[in-house]
C-alpha cells in the first residue's frame, strides 16, 4: 500500500534511511513522509526514532501506521484513531516506540491463516493468490482516499467519511 500512495502522489525513489526506507512527498501544501519499516516486524517501532526526536511531532496526529491483520477478512480494512496492538506484533513494538497507543492505524484485512499452513509468519510472509492480489488491488484506491482524507481532516473526521467494503 505504502509504494501505491508513493506512486498516486508522483513521489520519486524509496531512500534508505536508519531502519527504514522513506520517500517525502509533498501532499496539499505540507510534506507527508511515507516510511517502510526496514526491520523484523516486532521491531517496527524502531523506524520511528527520527519523528520521535522531531520537536512538536506528535504520534495522535502525525502517525498513520498501515499494517496487514489476520484478524480481518482477506480485502476488507479498518481505521481506527487509537486502541489497542490486538496481539499484532508490528503495533506492539510501535507501542512499545511511543509508549503509547492514541495513533491512527489502518489495518488491511488478509484474512485468517488457513489450516494447511502451521506457522503465521509463513503465512503472513509467504506470498499472495492471484485472487488475494486482486482482491488487495481493488481496495488500493478506496484506502488511498481514507489516508487522503485522514491527512487532509483528521482521523475522526476520516472516519466519519469513509464507507469501509
Amino acid at each position: 500500500m505504502a509504494d501505491h500512495l508513493v506512486r498516486r502522489w508522483g513521489g520519486g525513489a524509496w531512500k534508505k534511511i536508519d531502519r527504514a526506507r522513506e520517500v517525502v512527498v509533498q501532499r496539499d501544501g505540507h510534506e507527508v513522509v511515507v516510511t517502510k519499516p526496514w526491520t523484523y516486524m516486532n521491531r517496527s517501532g524502531a523506524a520511528l526514532a527520527p519523528f520521535l526526536a522531531t520537536p512538536g511531532w506528535d504520534p495522535a496526529t502525525h502517525l498513520l501506521v498501515l499494517m496487514d491483520d489476520v484478524a480481518i477478512r482477506s480485502g476488507t480494512y479498518r481505521l481506527r484513531g487509537a486502541g489497542s496492538a490486538g496481539g499484532h506484533n508490528g503495533l506492539k513494538s510501535v507501542e512499545g516506540a511511543l509508549r503509547r497507543q492514541d495513533y491512527a492505524r489502518l489495518r488491511i484485512g488478509i484474512g485468517p491463516k488457513p489450516p494447511e499452513i502451521d506457522d503465521l509468519a509463513d503465512y503472513v510472509l509467504g506470498e499472495f493468490s492471484d485472487d488475494e492480489v486482486a482482491q488487495l488491488r481493488d481496495i488500493f484506491d478506496p484506502m488511498a482516499a481514507i489516508v487522503e482524507s485522514w491527512l487532509a481532516e483528521g482521523v475522526e473526521s476520516a472516519m466519519r467519511r469513509t464507507d469501509r467494503p
